[in-house]
């Protein structure tokens, strides 16, 4: 099995790739810092029974549509067809609409929302001639309600829903398995930074709930491509605005926003 996880550096992306190798999967991962690449492929192959060549590391950023193709391409000339890709390169950047740069709306949007396209793009075709194929889009709980100062972040994890559910109807019954997660605050290299830019109100939004270790995460995203589940929330709260989302949020904006005045 071939399994290629883009933003498979660090956080997420890099246990979901530590779960594949030790079920001794060839595993692609692609970041687009070189050096944290390199950390990330000696992490795996310090694992029981990980060989040097059954783990791939390539630098591209998935913004980039030529690269992505190129990294993909390659990986799969080395390691064989993509079987399962996990879509879960991500960035956050918070900060009030006003205030929030143009370039930095833009490249939430470019690596978020694009980012995930290109890599689909990559592997989607050779998964349907083959008919067979697992991609996992990881969203964020943020996509389920806009967030205070998190305009961009919020408009790129929702897109990706859509984007979801449509191809997921394209794909039915070609033998290709299209899902989406929704992961919470979760402890990762990103996850510090962005919390030292967080704006309060959207603190008071989000409550006091402690974030989610990478692994644990991790462990439910391959649980739900293992099941082939095509939505997976995490924790009460994001369950709860997944499912009835159009009956809790009307009352949580409204009681949010008097809290603001």
């Amino acid at each position: 099995m071939h399994v290629i996880v883009t933003g498979g550096s660090s956080g997420i992306g890099l246990e979901v790739a530590r779960l594949y190798a030790a079920r001794g999967a060839r595993l692609t991962l692609i970041a687009r810092d070189p050096a944290r690449l390199e950390l990330a492929r000696r992490e795996l192959l310090s694992l029981h029974n990980v060989s040097e060549t059954s783990v791939c590391v390539v630098t591209a950023d998935v913004g980039v549509e030529d690269e992505v193709l190129s990294a993909i391409g390659s990986a799969e000339a080395t390691l064989g067809p993509c079987d399962v890709l996990v879509a879960s390169a991500g960035v956050v950047e918070p900060g009030r609409f006003e205030t929030l740069s143009s370039a930095a709306f833009t490249e939430q949007v470019t690596i978020n929302l694009l980012g995930v396209a290109n890599a689909v793009r990559a592997v989607y075709p050779e998964m349907k001639r083959r008919r067979q194929g697992r991609i996992m889009i990881v969203s964020s709980g943020a996509a389920l309600i806009g967030l205070y100062g998190y305009t961009a972040y919020c408009a790129s994890k929702s897109a990706l829903v859509g984007f979801a559910e449509a191809l997921a109807s394209e794909a039915a019954g070609s033998g290709v398995g299209v899902s989406i997660c929704f992961p919470p605050d979760t402890f990762t290299p990103q996850f510090e930074r962005e919390l030292a830019k967080r704006p309060l109100e959207a603190q008071l939004l989000m409550g006091k709930a402690l974030p989610w270790t990478a692994k644990a995460v991790a462990e439910r995203i391959v649980d739900a491509i293992d099941r082939r589940r095509s939505k997976l929330y995490f924790g009460f709260s994001i369950t709860a605005l997944g499912l009835f989302g159009s009956l809790i949020k009307p009352v949580l904006l409204w009681w949010y926003r008097r809290r603001l005045i």
